[in-house]
């Protein structure tokens, strides 16, 4: 049921794309709000209250409705598994970006290439040239579907019936809302626990997203880059992807970029030739590569199981 359903679930987003803002980020926004009004003091103690509270009710509550619905019938149950990972998981949450940015580069259409980029990054990016843009639309792919689709593939498949797709997507979003908030005056270290459960969370999954990025890719190039180079990014998961990635396609990432006004120094990240919209190309079939990967590794583990029983 698990390989059915994760493939049910990106072949729905595929035709019929779910508004993430509208159905996903707002509901969880306020749920975010409304525990930040309960337990925020300031403390960090208090917002790991906050953080397994939240956890707690949303996973049980999931497993909990997926064993009712599997001993009703498991049809309902695997409805439920496709309906969950619909609104945890998917490519085009942030694909519409990536393929409006190539096609845009393709057309030589540079200005509009950067307001693209600029709405996804949340930065301006005025003066960046097209192989900036393109650097920076596959560093963000690369992430994404890291965070979208195989770290919440890796967690479904650890826990029970849909409660680790649930737990991973509220974890991300909880360290991106209160995690990445910072210090302020009325938000204290109200996030520091989310920000530490998140990178251990994220600890095995992004290795492993690595490590099948370099499988599908450049083996050689893509390990090497990894162990070389991914220190060097400030966020150090979000550099193994880049690094893996960068290894495996052969492309050079990282780098300076036109960023708000001035030039962002940022190490290099792979190796290889500057970013295009060829190389952008390729990113997308990586990226498939290795939802094929993790498909096979399930349908054999699924084979494994069945010949032991």
């Amino acid at each position: 049921m698990t390989l059915f359903s994760l493939i049910a679930a990106l072949l729905l987003e595929q035709l019929r794309p779910l508004p993430v803002e509208r159905f996903v980020k707002a509901p969880l926004g306020v749920f975010a709000r409304f525990l930040e009004d309960r337990f925020n003091d300031g403390e960090a103690r208090h917002g790991a209250v906050a953080w397994w509270v939240a956890i707690a009710i949303a996973c049980f509550s999931s497993a909990l409705v997926y064993f009712v619905l599997w001993h009703i019938h498991p049809v309902l149950a695997f409805a439920f598994n496709v309906m969950v990972l619909y609104l945890t998981m998917g490519f085009r949450q942030v694909s519409h970006f990536f393929t409006d940015i190539q096609l845009a580069l393709r057309m030589g259409e540079l200005p509009r290439a950067r307001r693209l980029i600029a709405e996804w990054r949340g930065r301006n990016h005025d003066g960046a040239s097209s192989g900036e843009v393109a650097r920076l639309a596959i560093e963000e792919a690369l992430v994404a579907a890291h965070r979208n689709v195989f770290a919440v593939a890796f967690w479904f498949i650890l826990l029970p019936g849909p409660s680790g797709a649930v737990f991973y997507r509220l974890a991300h979003f909880f360290n991106e809302t209160w995690g990445n908030r910072g210090q302020s005056d009325d938000f204290g270290d109200f996030g520091e626990f989310s920000s530490k459960i998140f990178a251990i969370l994220d600890w095995l999954p992004v290795r492993l997203t690595a490590i099948a990025f370099s499988i599908v890719g450049d083996f050689e190039d893509g390990v090497y880059c990894w162990r070389a180079q991914a220190s060097q990014w400030k966020d150090k998961a979000s550099g193994i992807l880049l690094a893996s990635g960068g290894g495996a396609l052969g492309v050079r990432l990282g780098m300076p970029i036109h960023e708000s006004g001035e030039v962002i120094e940022r190490p290099e990240m792979g190796v290889g030739d500057e970013a295009d919209a060829d190389f952008m190309q390729s990113t997308i079939g990586l990226v498939w590569r290795t939802l094929v990967l993790l498909f096979l590794m399930l349908a054999l583990l699924g084979v494994a199981g069945w010949v032991g029983n």
